[in-house]
């Protein structure tokens, strides 16, 4: 072997831990290794995280348990997700990240995935505090489904999801739907 090259492993090894992006390797939704973006973007030790399951990571308990209701179903069609959520870290502060897994199993694809994170707060900041029930409307709002739309996954009625539109339009100072999305989108 060429000693120009270093052995696949110590470059695929050298790739993950200097990934400009947090990555992280789960079992059962809980972080059995990550780089050291990812910990840095939480605010965590990297050995703080290993072993420890994701939720703390999200701002809530339903959120945890509703992202992964709805990553489920995609990860069994086809074996990946991804999307864009608001996320916490250790100190509490909660900005916007793109996330995109794999998993290794379609028919358990809990049971061990690939995580990447990138936080896009600095395009998408959060600037005013949401209840977790409008951070999960507002989720939606952006890919630009409809009410009806976000009522069926969020199993709610279409008229719950027109008062959660409506107070977010208040609370951000929208008075279209167009400028609650370049809003949220942090235009």
């Amino acid at each position: 072997m060429n000693s120009m090259h270093p052995p696949l492993h110590e470059a695929l090894e050298l790739a993950f831990n200097l990934s400009p992006v947090g990555m992280c390797v789960t079992r059962e939704r809980a972080v059995e290794i990550c780089n050291p973006a990812f910990a840095q973007m939480f605010g965590y030790e990297q050995a703080d995280l290993l072993g420890q399951p994701l939720a703390p990571l999200y701002p809530s308990l339903d959120e945890f348990a509703h992202t992964g209701q709805r990553g489920l179903p995609a990860m069994q069609d086809t074996g990946g997700f991804s999307d864009e959520r608001i996320m916490r870290r250790r100190d509490g502060a909660l900005f916007w990240c793109h996330v995109v897994g794999r998993t290794l199993d379609r028919a358990d694809p809990f049971a061990r995935a690939v995580w990447m994170f990138e936080d896009i707060s600095a395009r998408r900041p959060v600037n005013t505090p949401l209840t977790v029930r409008e951070r999960e409307v507002a989720q939606h709002i952006v890919t630009g489904a409809t009410s009806k739309q976000i009522a069926r996954h969020l199993q709610i009625s279409h008229r719950t999801v027109e008062a959660h539109r409506g107070r977010l339009m208040r609370k951000l100072g929208a008075t279209t739907t167009g400028e609650l999305v370049a809003l949220l989108l942090g235009r």
